[in-house]
């Protein structure tokens, strides 16, 4: 599979060198041609009537997501990339790995959460957020009222190895769906592929077409 994936990635950029557009990077899957739901690649905990939703926004993760989610998600990333590209500036880090966390409380009356309560285990190191962009007023205020959702980007040191397993504690429960998660997002990476080459046009300078 490895193999199919590099030759298709090869065969890409190829296809941009001749056409003038550019090139997706090397390994990265081409965007707009997914069909996961958010669902399907969500780390979720439920406490009682609050639900916590967890989610890489690599663009290695968001584009096996079905279009119109990956432009949602794409978009919600680089609506904070100055503040992003600051902390990372800031730290004196390469990179900066973003995830979207959700707070949403289904119970009646007013339910409680910790803000900044999300940690990763990844390679045997532990990581906090770096930095906690918030998206919604109210989001530090750790109270969230029957029917409501917050939602932040937390800021993330770019170590987090997003393909290997990892335990993600939300609200002090840890987590390790991710690794049941990664192969639906391996299928979906190859699957990807195939549509993307079955999409492939011929272009009138004799070049193809080519995906973002």
């Amino acid at each position: 599979m490895m193999r199919t994936a590099l030759a298709m990635a090869v065969l890409v950029g190829t296809a941009a060198v001749a056409s003038g557009q550019q090139a997706v990077p090397a390994g990265q899957i081409p965007a707009g041609f997914g069909s996961l739901r958010r669902e399907d690649v969500a780390i979720v905990v439920q406490l009682q009537g609050l639900t916590i939703r967890a989610m890489p926004l690599d663009e290695s993760v968001i584009r096996t997501l079905a279009p119109d989610t990956y432009q949602a998600l794409h978009a919600l990333r680089e609506s904070r990339a100055a503040r992003l590209d600051s902390i990372r500036k800031r730290l004196g880090l390469a990179a900066i790995q973003a995830w979207h966390v959700s707070f949403f409380n289904l119970q009646q009356g007013e339910a409680r959460y910790d803000p900044r309560g999300v940690q990763i285990r990844s390679g045997g190191r532990d990581f906090r957020p770096l930095d906690v962009l918030s998206l919604v007023k109210g989001f530090d205020d750790g109270r969230l009222a029957q029917g409501r959702t917050v939602d932040a980007i937390f800021a993330f040191d770019p170590s987090i190895a997003l393909d290997q397993p990892l335990v993600v504690t939300l609200a002090g429960q840890p987590v390790a769906a991710w690794g049941d998660i990664l192969p639906r997002i391996e299928r979906e990476r190859a699957a990807v592929w195939s549509r993307a080459a079955a999409a492939r046009k011929p272009s009138p300078a004799g070049g193809e077409w080519l995906w973002r």
